[in-house]
């Protein structure tokens, strides 16, 4: 499974444009799975814009246990997800 993830990290960093990388997600992810990754993305988002958990929470429908795992990535002394979040938009 590792080498499977070590040529798909491979095949992402090497795909330069959108449609291709559009492409290649939405053959390889159900629709569920991106809706999935993309309420994660926006969880994100929206707790590195400093907005509480119980109203993202109520916003969303979802537990505050999808949310602590969020807060949790946020906190984290390596996380990767703050370079992309503070970026420009």
């Amino acid at each position: 499974m590792e080498e499977a993830w070590r040529e798909l990290v491979d095949i992402m960093t090497g795909i330069q444009n959108s449609s291709d990388m559009e492409g290649l997600l939405r053959e390889i992810l159900t629709p569920k799975e991106i809706s999935d990754i993309c309420l994660r993305w926006q969880l994100l988002k929206e707790l590195h814009a400093g907005e509480p958990q119980r109203r993202i929470a109520e916003r969303h429908g979802i537990s505050l246990c999808k949310i602590t795992r969020g807060s949790r990535i946020l906190k984290s002394d390596h996380c990767t997800c703050v370079k992309f979040l503070d970026r420009p938009t």
